[in-house]
């Protein structure tokens, strides 16, 4: 799991720096506050399609099956349902840290924040996918997933704390 999460690492930082560095070549990014903020919303939207996408899959399986129809409250979720419900519980909790996170992330002045921004909704779809595709061969299978969902977050959080820490220190 450690050499897959390593290896996460190994593709995120790079796409990240190159993005935060390059895309501001090609693209002009807002600058004032609320519009940088309502890029950061819109950006998020991606994110929280992949959380609609994991309520699909739920609902469909309920849908078709009478085992799993009568919803969690009433049964146990069958072998069917397993899955789709843990993607859909994993990518809830991975969206609210990554919407949140690129959210405080359009508060740092500059292109770049917002470029990290973009890039960090393209690693989050592609943590999503290899998450997925890696959940039926166990933890292993999942952690390149989940770390490239998570790590571009958390680097967002890392960089905004930084800002919040450089303006408190320039107060005292």
């Amino acid at each position: 799991m450690l050499q897959q999460s390593l290896l996460a690492l190994a593709v995120c930082a790079p796409i990240l720096v190159i993005a935060s560095l390059g895309l501001p070549r090609i693209f002009t990014f807002p600058e004032p506050l609320v519009e940088r903020l309502a890029f950061a919303l819109r950006a998020g939207l991606v994110v929280v399609l992949w959380v609609v996408l994991g309520v699909r899959m739920v609902a469909k399986v309920r849908f078709e099956s009478a085992e799993d129809n009568a919803g969690s409250a009433y049964s146990r979720p069958s072998p069917r349902l397993a899955v789709p419900r843990a993607f859909l519980q994993n990518t809830l909790e991975q969206a609210f840290i990554t919407v949140v996170a690129i959210l405080a992330l359009a508060t740092v002045g500059g292109e770049a924040a917002l470029a990290y921004v973009i890039a960090t909704v393209v690693l989050f779809s592609l943590g999503r996918v290899t998450f997925l595709r890696g959940y039926p061969h166990g933890a292993g299978g999942r952690a390149f997933g989940i770390a490239m969902t998570v790590l571009p977050g958390l680097g967002a959080i890392g960089w905004a704390a930084i800002d919040v820490a450089s303006e408190v220190a320039a107060l005292g």
